[in-house]
């Protein structure tokens, strides 16, 4: 996927050298893509999930970090949602919680990162989730 930003990102300018080389406007336009791109790649590779406690603690990139209390949590389910959120993956969940609030992620194992909140919080409701076997594990990497 961040071979296709790259290529929509910079392979008009690389046809641009080609045509009629590099001026002013040319290498202002660039650094400020690259800028963009560095911004992107960023928010793919410092996506993480953590369970801390009776916290999920959300972080992506820079900016970006929430914490959420897992006793709020009222349902994990999949989606197919391409709505933008912390998730560098279209292989996502959904997160409830609150009274109207979701967070979509995607972690890279949907199904053991749900079990581990359920055992926090073993009211959740976990649609289109098959967790039970996976109830008794006491590690996983949630990232």
């Amino acid at each position: 996927m961040l071979i296709v930003i790259f290529l929509i990102f910079f392979l008009p300018s690389i046809m641009g050298i080609r045509k009629s080389g590099m001026d002013q406007n040319f290498l202002l336009i660039n650094g400020f893509l690259i800028i963009v791109f560095l911004f992107i790649l960023d928010l793919f590779l410092r996506t993480e999930y953590l369970i801390v406690k009776n916290r999920l603690i959300i972080k992506c990139g820079v900016f970006y970090k929430k914490e959420i209390d897992i006793d709020r949590i009222k349902s994990v389910e999949k989606t197919n949602s391409l709505l933008s959120s912390p998730a560098p993956s279209f292989d996502r969940i959904a997160i409830k919680y609150g009274k109207l609030n979701e967070v979509i992620i995607s972690p890279k194992n949907k199904i053991l990162f749900a079990g581990e909140l359920i055992k926090i919080n073993s009211k959740l409701n976990h649609y289109g989730l098959k967790v039970h076997r996976f109830l008794n594990l006491t590690k996983v990497s949630c990232m």
